[in-house]
């Protein structure tokens, strides 16, 4: 059997189903391939002689002159099945099914998965899908999904597979257009009638571009071997999961989307957190949480310091703290006396730390920084939320930026609330100094707490998490 590595890493590709019609999949991927710089052969299989950007069509993969290492097959469900029979001949090492109309569908099409499971287990070769967009691998360049743009192919440090095929090219999209979020390789992983969430677990534990793992999942083939393989990859790295079908009426959607078959919630939930999986309860915190390990260093304990300029976003984010299992920090005598050149109120001075009105007499840069350098020296202190409020400009955190970044010891999360306009400036200044900012600042309680939880598996397995 080929391994994923030998499929991920392929030379040559065979797109069948290739097409003149620069509107269809099979052209727009062809064209994405050569604009995006792959540099190995390519090759269209189509029964029509012709050609497309350059890419030669041959009549079946029988007549591609160069060896194929992986095809991805854009063709009806009906003709996937001989097609595979070609592939396998042939000496192909990997397959995507991105056709749809298999198990999701019914019983001829749960037949039709049953044959090319059948073919793929006898030959050896790989298969992703069906129904399925496709992978990627930015390291080069390779991708058999039509959706991807240049800015997706670009390299970074993110895996991510998905058992869906638009949610994870529409993610993917969003994910990418933040500068901090670059994938290293996207796996669509469909209906699995070969790899699956064990397996590229199992690869992205080896896969050495990858240093964050990130899963959407419908439900879990093997749910033994899949805790193993967690197990083993939670101890080099950390590993994301957003599950889609957790209640009865997801699970029923579910099964009509890639043929998933349920299973208990609160079951799994149990099982991910013995192994290690960090559970993300939507997209928001996914791609918050993305963003905390990804800038910021992890926690050495769970205490945290709350900066604040509204007391009702201060006392919602410490009942978040308390349902998290957080503490509020116990400042020190230094800490306090520092505090108090700022804050003359002792009530004021405390964990949470309120900077209004006292930032009116000393003004918001001098009252903030002389809190940031002293929350960020103090022991006791593990990571800082500083909940403020977005300005039409950028410049009143210039100087706070600095402070954090000449200091950075531990994790701090902004949460600034404001016009849309002047958020959305702020966040673009922060994020571009790896700093990340959420919304609400009970978020970015969220995302500390998953960062100490990984801390404490990091530390017992002595896991060095890259920034």
């Amino acid at each position: 059997m080929y391994t994923l590595k030998e499929v991920l890493e392929a030379k040559n590709l065979a797109v069948i189903g290739a097409s003149q019609d620069p509107l269809k999949p099979g052209s727009i991927l062809l064209k994405l391939l050569k604009d995006t710089g792959f540099q190995g052969q390519i090759a269209g299989v189509n029964p029509r002689p012709g050609e497309m950007y350059g890419v030669p069509f041959y009549r079946t993969i029988h007549e591609v002159p160069f060896p194929v290492d992986l095809a991805t097959l854009i063709i009806p469900p009906k003709a996937v099945v001989p097609c595979l029979a070609d592939c396998a001949r042939a000496g192909v090492k990997g397959v995507v099914i991105s056709s749809e109309g298999f198990a999701e569908t019914g019983s001829e099409g749960a037949r039709y998965q049953q044959e090319v499971s059948a073919i793929l287990r006898s030959s050896g070769m790989r298969g992703f899908g069906p129904n399925t967009m496709g992978i990627v691998n930015t390291a080069t360049g390779m991708t058999t999904a039509y959706f991807c743009n240049e800015r997706m192919l670009r390299p970074g440090s993110i895996g991510f597979a998905a058992q869906s095929g638009i949610f994870v090219g529409a993610l993917l999209r969003y994910l990418t257009s933040f500068k901090e979020l670059r994938i290293s390789k996207a796996l669509g992983l469909g209906n699995k009638v070969d790899v699956d969430e064990s397996d590229v677990l199992a690869y992205f534990r080896e896969d050495k571009q990858t240093e964050i793992v990130g899963l959407y999942l419908e439900d879990i083939r093997d749910g033994r071997r899949f805790l193993e393989e967690a197990r083993k990859t939670v101890a080099q790295k950390p590993v994301f999961l957003l599950k889609g079908g957790r209640t009865a009426a997801g699970a029923r959607a579910s099964a009509s989307h890639t043929a998933s078959l349920a299973v208990d919630d609160k079951v799994l939930d149990g099982a991910l957190r013995q192994a290690g999986v960090l559970r993300v309860g939507g997209i928001d915190q996914l791609m918050a949480a993305l963003m905390g390990f990804r800038c910021m260093p992890l926690p050495k304990g769970g205490r945290i310091a709350l900066v604040t300029f509204s007391g009702a976003q201060a006392i919602m984010s410490v009942d978040t703290a308390t349902d998290e299992g957080l503490s509020l920090a116990r400042f020190s005598g230094e800490t306090r006396k520092r505090i108090a050149e700022v804050i003359s109120s002792q009530s004021k001075a405390m964990n949470p730390v309120d900077i209004f009105p006292d930032m009116m007499v000393h003004g918001f840069e001098k009252t903030s920084t002389e809190i940031l350098r002293a929350l960020l020296t103090d022991d006791g202190v593990d990571g800082i939320i500083f909940i403020s409020f977005a300005t039409p400009d950028v410049e009143p955190y210039r100087p706070l930026v600095e402070v954090i970044q000449e200091n950075l010891r531990k994790p701090v999360l902004f949460s600034l609330l404001g016009e849309k306009e002047s958020m959305e400036r702020c966040r673009v200044f922060l994020e571009g100094n790896r700093i990340p900012i959420f919304l609400l600042p009970e978020m970015g309680v969220k995302v500390f707490s998953l960062m100490w939880r990984y801390a404490r598996i990091a530390m017992e397995k002595a896991v060095s998490v890259p920034i």
